[in-house]
């Protein structure tokens, strides 16, 4: 699961561009569900960040969700609609995430030689605004030891693959993730 996220303005020159061209007010720093953030939206044949609220509202108007599993997104009725037209792509520093072992040590992951670590999501509009999902798939052996799940990371070079053609983007749902690295915070 990924409860929350970093979005470092450290002088990294991607996410600068981002943060540059994101309509919209956002938060930086430690980004925490129901905040508004950066994300990558397909639109116009072109991609556009966009600054929208992390969690899709709960059942019943009960809090928010804000992960969805990958293998099961298809099949599930919250996301079966983004899954298929509205994908999108959030771009983070890291993410954090708590071990589970007595001690509730807090983990920062990232993605080794890169200061950009994208995410899989999926948005959907309601009454109150644009709202989005972060994609989760069971922990490859970098996570496993912290956590069980983990976000589905998207290679820079294929965010034009996940955010196209829902067949192009399948085969990414099925995808392991890659090796990250971890530090204490």
């Amino acid at each position: 699961m990924c409860g929350r996220y970093c979005l470092y303005d450290d002088g990294n020159e991607e996410l600068r561009a981002i943060f540059d061209r994101t309509e919209g007010d956002f938060k930086i720093g430690e980004v925490f569900p129901t905040d508004k953030a950066p994300v990558l939206i397909q639109q116009s044949g072109g991609v556009k960040p966009q600054a929208v609220v992390w969690g899709f509202p709960g059942f019943q108007g009960k809090g928010v969700i804000i992960n969805a599993r990958a293998e099961t997104v298809m099949e599930k009725p919250m996301f079966r609609n983004s899954i298929q037209a509205k994908r999108c792509v959030i771009p983070s520093s890291g993410f954090f995430e708590w071990s589970h072992d007595g001690r509730k040590t807090k983990y920062q992951f990232n993605l080794p030689g890169s200061g950009v670590l994208y995410m899989a999501g999926l948005y959907q509009d309601y009454e109150d605004g644009r709202r989005f999902v972060i994609l989760t798939e069971p922990a490859n052996e970098s996570m496993a030891a912290v956590h069980s799940r983990m976000p589905l990371v998207i290679p820079s070079g294929s965010l034009s693959v996940w955010l196209g053609s829902i067949g192009s983007a399948a085969n990414l749902l099925q995808s392991p993730g890659p090796e990250l690295t971890k530090k204490a915070v």
